[in-house]
């Protein structure tokens, strides 16, 4: 089978990650168009994945652009249109992976007359979207695609209750390979040491820095907790929100703790930094669609405390699998931290059944035969 698989972002996200995965089985047969260029573009070069940046300018259109702001973008589409038909008809099958993908991937499917598959990586919900674009994703998914993958099943729930048709909808979780995370497994204390964090417990958190993201949540808690209790934070501002940065280094210094985080910025070394944390804490302030950062957690055998909303609840089973705490809830927060930093014996077993679990539920062979039935399924109807 040859796919187009389609995706908006030159940078990387939870949904690039997961599409290298998918395109795995493909790469002797398949073509990743993107419309921005990036780390993103070199990561698949350097995975063998034969990729093309596909628009010359970028699309300005964000998740929250009004109608007007969205038209206006119009004409930056045309040429990238143009070009993905042309690809198009090379392909049995167009795969979006983004909400920008989808646009051009269901007028391109229209145009090219090959089935369109959309993979929902995203909560299409008020918190997240403006109403044009979600109109805009219903309308385009329930017209042209054949499928729509959600990756949890709220993610699901909020596309039908926004008005896309349920029965072209299937769940699908993303997929990892446990044993890249299960290889970093060593003594805490020595893998402390090249971070300076020996002797401390170490709260991480990883995810870009964004309001929703909820990393102030963390920085508040924290203030509540025992002295030892160290957070570093992991990740970067996207999307112009380096405002957000900026408050969040207020806040610490409000709070007195300049001795207590630690910004890394973004790194390239996400497993062995997990591995050398005591506990790993989500903090989204909206519903998240999947979380996977929680995964990687405990496929690395550490202890997570999440926010208690949207497809995270599908993942966390609260005091087997991990601890759930309300959204925005600081001080639920630190309770939870403390109570992992104080019962180590009672933390490192919920940890370890959170690792067996996360390691079946989640495994990248399986995510892989499941999609692969389904893409089997829609190339077989078209023939």
């Amino acid at each position: 089978m040859k796919i187009l698989f389609l995706d908006q972002s030159g940078e990387l996200g939870g949904a690039e990650l997961c599409l290298i995965d998918i395109t795995k089985p493909y790469q002797d047969s398949c073509l990743v168009g993107l419309f921005a260029d990036g780390s993103f573009r070199k990561l698949l070069e350097q995975r063998q994945i034969p990729v093309q940046v596909l628009a010359t300018q970028p699309i300005q259109v964000r998740k929250q652009s009004s109608f007007a702001q969205s038209l206006g973008s119009a004409s930056s589409l045309v040429p990238v249109i143009a070009q993905v038909v042309q690809k198009a008809r090379e392909y049995d099958l167009i795969y979006a992976n983004t909400q920008k993908a989808l646009v051009i991937g269901g007028i391109a499917s229209f145009l090219s007359h090959r089935p369109l598959v959309y993979h929902l990586h995203d909560i299409l919900s008020i918190d997240h979207f403006s109403r044009t674009n979600r109109r805009i994703a219903i309308t385009l998914a329930n017209a042209r695609a054949s499928l729509v993958i959600a990756n949890s099943i709220a993610s699901q729930a909020a596309f039908v209750a926004a008005g896309g048709r349920a029965e072209i909808t299937e769940v699908v979780y993303n997929g990892f390979e446990p044993e890249l995370y299960q290889s970093h497994q060593a003594n805490l204390s020595q893998l402390k040491k090249p971070f300076g964090l020996d002797g401390r417990f170490v709260v991480g958190h990883f995810s870009r820095l964004s309001p929703w993201k909820g990393q102030h949540i963390l920085l508040e808690a924290l203030a509540q907790c025992p002295k030892d209790v160290t957070a570093i934070f992991v990740g970067d501002a996207l999307f112009g929100e380096q405002d957000y940065v900026q408050q969040l280094h207020e806040q610490v210094a409000n709070l007195g703790l300049e001795e207590r985080v630690r910004f890394l910025g973004f790194r390239s070394d996400i497993v062995e930094l997990m591995a050398a944390c005591d506990l790993v804490a989500h903090t989204s302030t909206a519903a998240e669609p999947f979380g996977r950062v929680i995964v990687e957690a405990m496929l690395c055998g550490r202890p997570v405390v999440a926010t208690e909303a949207g497809g995270v609840v599908e993942l966390v089973e609260h005091g087997h699998t991990g601890w759930l705490v309300p959204p925005g809830d600081s001080q639920k927060l630190a309770e939870a931290i403390t109570s992992c930093r104080n019962q180590p014996e009672y933390t490192a077993t919920v940890s370890h059944q959170a690792q067996l679990q996360a390691s079946q539920r989640f495994n990248l062979t399986t995510t892989n035969q499941q999609i692969a039935q389904l893409l089997n399924r829609i190339v077989g109807s078209e023939q």
